[in-house]
């Protein structure tokens, strides 16, 4: 293990003892910041007429003013409200300085034209080989850096030093992110009638280092012609946005109320 990874991995032991025993911070939901996936010559995955860029910040941005307009004590911050390129440290280091209390970064999924239904991710080490491939693919966009490894640490995916850090930085809001992911799942099914995969774990880099409960939503399969016109669609988009703002109400009402 070199010098650099040493410093990081007794960072990330030193933010887990500073936190609360029970993995719960007490506190209120205050400020949340909305990410957009991809961006810019960061197409992200793609549809026969869509790319996930595009809409992952219709979604965002959408889900973004309703929150603003129904709960006037939150402020919500975008790391994108424009096509612009974004390294993937940048977006956790937008949620830590804002000192965020929920991060969401929403995509969209890509796999053989058969697959759908959505899916939302936590940070771990948990994976079965499709959630490393979604992982793999997400973190793809990390090649498209100028200086990848001194931003990550020397992130090398093959070394498990590197998983055991991933590990550690997000392990004290594991519960609190697992309940956040439940609630977006439920909302999929229950609001926008969509077919759900489930909560899942994975190593995703936009997660890393970030200092509160974080998930990343795949909102579905671009990849399949059914689902991309139902992404691509006012109805769909509505009944999604929909949900994710149903799934934040309600865990907001649930940690406030654990917070007082």
């Amino acid at each position: 293990m070199n010098k650099t990874k040493v410093i990081v991995l007794l960072i990330a032991i030193l933010t887990l003892v500073n936190i609360n025993p029970t993995g719960l911070r007490a506190y209120k939901i205050r400020t949340v910041v909305i990410d957009a996936g991809h961006g810019g010559h960061d197409s992200g995955c793609l549809g026969k007429k869509a790319k996930e860029k595009d809409v992952a910040l219709e979604l965002a941005i959408t889900v973004g003013k309703l929150i603003e307009s129904k709960h006037k004590d939150v402020k919500v911050i975008f790391t994108r409200k424009d096509d612009r390129f974004l390294e993937l440290h940048q977006r956790a280091s937008v949620a830590n300085k804002a000192n965020a209390d929920l991060f969401l970064s929403i995509h969209l999924n890509s796999a053989k034209p058969m697959a759908f239904g959505t899916e939302t991710y936590t940070q771990g080490l948990h994976v079965t080989g499709a959630n490393l491939e979604v992982s793999k693919r997400e973190n793809a966009s990390v090649l498209l850096e100028s200086d990848y490894t001194a931003n990550y640490d020397g992130f090398d995916p093959k070394d498990p030093t590197t998983h055991i850090i991933f590990e550690l930085f997000q392990s004290a809001y594991r519960n609190q992110s697992i309940r956040f992911a439940e609630k977006v799942e439920h909302n999929f099914v229950k609001h926008a009638g969509r077919s759900s995969r489930g909560v899942k774990q994975a190593g995703f880099l936009v997660l890393y280092r970030t200092t509160m409960p974080a998930v990343l939503i795949e909102a579905g399969f671009l990849t399949n012609p059914n689902e991309e016109n139902y992404l691509t669609s006012a109805e769909g988009q509505q009944k999604l946005t929909e949900s994710i703002y149903n799934a934040f109400t309600a865990y907001k009402a649930e940690i406030d109320k654990e917070g007082k």
